[in-house]
């Protein structure tokens, strides 16, 4: 989706213009994909910006840095509150942060270390990710040619800017060849995930999802959505899911910030269950929008005001 300016980005500790947030050609980021980065939604109620899941998306940012061997030069609370301040300063009541944290200029050789360490907090309005539509009547989507790495290739459950090249290849090729998104394999042949989307499947009531161990990000919103499951007294399974289980299931459906909870409704042109949203997919979807719109309690303290 098109970026739309906003007023100000938060740069290495300050709220500066849109049009002066920088960097120079020789950064490390530029030249090998040295940064973190997290994509966090903050939605309206009630006429204020709540940003969701906020403590939840600052400590994998964190996590992802330290795998990383990044400094980020901040606390996780002053980075929570300049998620908040840019929020504020945008004046958008519903909004996409993007904290990023990149190696600027200091070598152009591989090692990253000699390198300062800069972050920077954007934000911008963000509709939504996989059409507007998407939500309710599901996408159609494809098994994708390119896979998921292989352990102790790339840190899969950390999220560095250059491991999504990945995601790039796989996304590409979907849209090329008619789809909205691609579904990868792991190393082993298993379902890994989507782009940038966790998986779930739905089969005789019980839900599945893809472990760590295939190859996947460790998604927030994938969290949030087997806390909701178990608070519905559904069953929730991580298990290795082999590929024909895809095109046998009842219901899939990606989840991620961007993508929410999204409906699948053909892969490979095969059509899931009945060709479209399945009633448990839709009733995970009733909770999760209650809460992000404050019709339903938040009774795991997802929701920040930014007041």
């Amino acid at each position: 989706m098109a970026i739309e300016p906003t007023a100000h980005i938060w740069m290495d500790g300050e709220l500066i213009a849109w049009d002066q947030a920088n960097v120079h050609l020789s950064v490390h980021a530029l030249h090998y994909g040295s940064s973190v980065f997290e994509g966090i939604r903050a939605y309206e109620i009630r006429g204020t910006a709540t940003v969701f899941c906020l403590d939840a998306h600052v400590k994998r940012l964190f996590n992802s840095c330290k795998v990383y061997r990044m400094d980020v030069g901040y606390t996780p609370e002053e980075i929570r509150s300049a998620c908040i301040e840019t929020v504020k300063a945008s004046k958008l009541t519903s909004a996409y942060i993007r904290p990023l944290v990149f190696r600027g200029t200091g070598t152009i050789g591989v090692d990253p270390r000699p390198c300062p360490v800069h972050v920077a907090v954007m934000t911008i309005y963000l509709g939504g990710y996989l059409g507007p539509e998407a939500v309710e009547q599901g996408v159609d989507v494809c098994v994708s040619s390119w896979g998921r790495m292989a352990h102790n290739t790339f840190p899969a459950a950390a999220k560095i800017g250059g491991q999504y090249i990945n995601s790039q290849l796989i996304k590409m090729e979907a849209v090329e060849n008619g789809y909205a998104e691609g579904i990868a394999m792991d190393a082993n042949g298993f379902v890994s995930e989507g782009s940038g989307e966790n998986l779930f499947l739905v089969h005789d009531g019980v839900i599945s999802t893809p472990p760590l161990a295939s190859s996947i990000l460790r998604g927030i919103t994938r969290q949030c959505v087997i806390d909701l499951a178990n608070d519905l007294g559904y069953e929730v399974r991580e298990a290795f899911i082999p590929r024909e289980m895809l095109y046998m299931a009842d219901e899939v459906f990606f989840t991620g910030t961007a993508a929410e909870i999204t409906p699948i409704r053909s892969i490979d042109r095969i059509t899931i269950g009945v060709g479209h949203r399945g009633p448990i997919t839709e009733r995970l979807q009733a909770e999760f929008f209650g809460i992000a719109a404050g019709e339903i309690e938040d009774r795991h303290g997802w929701l920040t005001p930014v007041t």
